[in-house]
């Protein structure tokens, strides 16, 4: 017989957040991969629950390398229980591996539900929670994190973004110049924690804020684009959503006729933005 692979979910502040299967997983697993052996150890004690079975270190530097050595243990019958630093396995964290090897090899894979902070931000946010996009981290380079941005311009869905204390401040900027300043958002800081704080605004104010520094664990969240009817907009916002489907990749005819369609006006208005843009530029 198979093992199983159980994914658990731990505090991402407040250790009395731990979910009362944790302790009795960690109690009873065979094998214990965890992303900071360290941290998993102080847990323990937290919980005042002893790990029986083997621990062993699972994170992005040895994650590939160690995937196929646990997937071989569960096929052999293991339970094998998976915890990251905090919140849930596989969300911006080690998992998505281990669960597909799981799966492709027919072993059971399990979850002890935990705390997440998506879903805390988003709760916290006071942005609309009915659709949302988890974007986790950006990327660090200005011209890739850009790029990202412009595809999510138009997104209509709440936004929920990961990033770190020391660059919070150039992405909100990012954010405000690729989403407008306008644009409602919230930056929850050190969720479930002592000095935990939510920070509720538009963009280009948050974006100032952080610039006098920030410290702790970030969650950003972001209001989605408002479609407004094609005839409330202006040739530059016309101009602009074609240019973010260009850079995505479609050929700006294809482009044109996309954006006519979204906002219900004819091709030429939206081509005739484009080449005013264009001659504006060169001018």
């Amino acid at each position: 017989m198979t093992g199983t692979l159980v994914l658990a979910g731990t505090p991402i502040g407040d250790v009395a957040d731990a979910p009362p299967r944790l302790a009795r997983e960690l109690a009873g697993a065979d094998i214990v991969a965890a992303e900071d052996t360290r941290r998993l150890r102080r847990l323990a004690q937290a919980l005042d629950v002893r790990p029986q079975g083997r621990v062993v270190s699972y994170f992005e530097g040895n994650e590939a390398a160690r995937t196929a050595e646990l997937a071989d243990a569960l096929e052999a019958g293991s339970r094998v229980l998976l915890v990251t630093d905090a919140g849930m396995p596989s969300v911006s964290d080690p998992g998505y591996r281990l669960v597909s090897a799981a799966v492709e090899r027919g072993v059971g894979v399990t979850a002890v539900p935990g705390p997440s902070a998506v879903l805390t931000a988003l709760a916290l946010s006071g942005l609309p929670v009915d659709r949302f996009c988890f974007e986790g981290f950006l990327p660090r380079k200005g011209g890739e994190r850009g790029a990202r941005l412009r595809e999510a311009a138009d997104e209509r869905r709440t936004l929920v973004y990961f990033e770190s204390p020391r660059r919070l401040a150039e992405t909100l900027h990012a954010m405000a110049e690729t989403f407008g300043g306008d644009r409602p958002a919230a930056v929850c800081r050190e969720l479930t924690k002592t000095y935990e704080e939510v920070r509720r605004g538009p963009l280009d104010e948050l974006a100032d804020w952080a610039a006098e520094g920030v410290r702790g664990e970030i969650t950003v969240v972001v209001g989605g684009a408002t479609e407004r009817g094609g005839e409330e907009l202006d040739a530059a916002e016309l101009a602009r959503r074609v240019a973010v489907r260009e850079e995505a990749g479609e050929r700006r005819k294809e482009a044109i006729a996309a954006v006519a369609q979204q906002v219900s006006v004819p091709k030429r208005k939206v081509f005739d933005a484009v080449v005013a843009s264009k001659t504006t530029a060169r001018g």
